[in-house]
């Protein structure tokens, strides 16, 4: 007979090393348990089981750090039971809790788990940076990139680009990667400061003019396109680790090494933007020696943890997508020409889907058709074929429930401020803006700042019609009270729906 879980528990509860405790992390950094300690009395901390090196202390020189079994570990913001189960290399079924875990969900915040060991060695298990620190999120909203700029009076404050045939400016440039990204605009300032002086002084050599960064892309020169590679290695590092689907580094000299997997999204982005850019040595000391990168950015941009503390978690457990309608008006027929794929650029989660309105021209075309909106809203950007739509009002895309819609044409868009209720007019679909081959709309989600992904822990679900995968992207179904439609880009009629 199979013992209980609640047997299973107090088992591992009596076996697991006490000094592993999260309650007692190791070489605490002041801030993030000072950060713990503030919180009111029964709250809890979506920090609960991350450790972080002393200011000043260097993790061991040999980046690999042994582990003891089991592991014990408190799930953070965001978790979910199959992600565990890639990060940690067991079956998920060995995961074990003192309660019941949701099989696909997001599971409690700091739940307690105890977790087989797979792994002799892994890289360093202290946490960098908190997930808000990553992600153009609430924390964001009083951060004055133009400001903080002027402030510095670096190389960045005189600095200007051409992009897409419009001349920028330093803080235009990082200010429009920030929002096509969804990255942290600190971030990617602190990166570019760290790695060239851009920011708080002048660049030296020449070199880190045309490579500020340091990719050293040929067809990607000026800071511009190495801000959006930066951005693209931390998106590909966060929601990889989100979903269990990035869980090693691959170093420049082609060396590899498994993630600690106790760390939190934000801490694997940045040991995944960093492995992009050094050997292993110099990885470790970037990110774990004295004189590290989360030093500077600690010293340049406050305490990371504090400020994470008045907006995370970022992903509440209990989060749900609000009603949701499709984008465009009932009675007609669309094709749902795309399943779920990549919500926006390389590594973001696949959160996106396509549908197109009937027409007999193939190719592209603006079309006399109109894309709605899903929802109540307020357009906050509506600019280069994009259209922001603000469901809770405030004004700001980096808080609460936001839809994008991509390939909208120019004519006749709907204006920045216009408050809309569902089914109003958006715009015209199109090829405009990206990548197309033929007319249609791109609808994704965010919820404070990050992608959410279409068949995940919170489903993408249009007038009734849920999101499921297929096994490539823009491949998958739309099903409902028992039917199902398929998705197509050429727009057969196994593809066609109205609302």
């Amino acid at each position: 007979m199979q013992p209980s879980v609640e047997d299973q528990w107090a088992t591992i509860v009596a076996s697991v090393d006490k000094t592993q405790s999260p309650d007692l992390p190791l070489n605490p950094i002041h801030s993030i348990t000072t950060a713990i300690a503030a919180l009111p009395s029964g709250q809890i901390s979506p920090f609960q089981g991350l450790s972080t090196l002393q200011p000043g202390a260097s993790a061991p020189y040999d980046l690999l750090v042994p582990f003891s079994e089991p592991f014990s570990y408190y799930s953070l913001p965001g978790d979910t039971l199959p992600a565990l189960a890639k990060r940690f290399d067991v079956p998920a079924e060995q995961i074990v809790a003192q309660g019941q875990l949701p099989p696909t969900g997001f599971i409690a915040n700091a739940q307690s788990l105890s977790i087989p060991n797979s792994f002799e060695k892994t890289t360093p298990a202290y946490a960098l940076l908190p997930d808000s620190e990553i992600i153009f999120g609430p924390s964001t909203i009083d951060f004055d990139i133009q400001d903080w700029i002027r402030k510095e009076n670096g190389y960045l404050a005189t600095y200007s680009e051409t992009v897409d045939q419009v001349t920028l400016n330093g803080a235009e440039i990082v200010h429009r990667v920030a929002l096509e990204t969804s990255i942290n605009p600190r971030l990617l300032l602190a990166v570019l400061d760290y790695r060239a002086g851009w920011v708080s002084g002048q660049p030296s050599p020449a070199r880190k003019i045309k490579f500020p960064i340091g990719f050293e892309v040929p067809e990607y020169t000026g800071l511009y396109k190495e801000l959006i590679l930066t951005a693209r290695q931390l998106t590909i590092g966060y929601y990889g680790w989100r979903s269990g689907d990035i869980t090693q580094l691959s170093f420049t000299d082609r060396s590899q090494v498994r993630i600690a997997p106790t760390l939190n999204a934000g801490s694997a982005a940045v040991q995944y933007l960093f492995a992009t850019l050094n050997r292993p040595s110099d990885w470790e000391q970037a990110l774990y020696g004295p004189d590290s990168f989360i030093q500077f950015y600690q010293s340049r941009y406050g305490d990371p943890w504090q400020r994470a503390l008045t907006v995370e978690p970022m992903l509440p457990p209990s989060l749900q997508q609000p009603v949701l309608e499709l984008p465009f008006l009932p009675g007609l027929n669309w094709s749902f020409s795309g399943g779920p794929h990549i919500a926006w650029g390389t590594g973001s989660p696949r959160g996106a889907l396509d549908f197109a309105p009937a027409s007999t021209t193939a190719g592209c075309t603006v079309s006399s058709a109109w894309a709605t909106a899903s929802a109540p809203g307020r357009v906050i950007r509506s600019d280069n074929a994009v259209v922001i739509l603000d469901l809770d009002g405030d004004g700001y895309e980096q808080t609460g429930w936001v839809l994008l819609y991509l390939h909208i044409a120019e004519y006749e868009l709907v204006s920045p401020g216009t408050w809309l209720v569902t089914d109003q007019r958006i715009g015209h679909p199109s090829c405009e803006g990206g990548k197309s081959t033929g007319t249609h709309v791109h609808i994704t989600r965010k919820y404070n700042g990050e992608w959410i992904a279409a068949d995940g822990p919170v489903p993408f679900i249009l007038s009734g019609w849920q999101a499921t995968a297929g096994d490539l992207p823009y491949v998958g179904t739309l099903v409902k009270e028992g039917l199902s439609v398929t998705s197509r880009p050429d727009g057969s009629h196994t593809s066609i729906l109205q609302r």
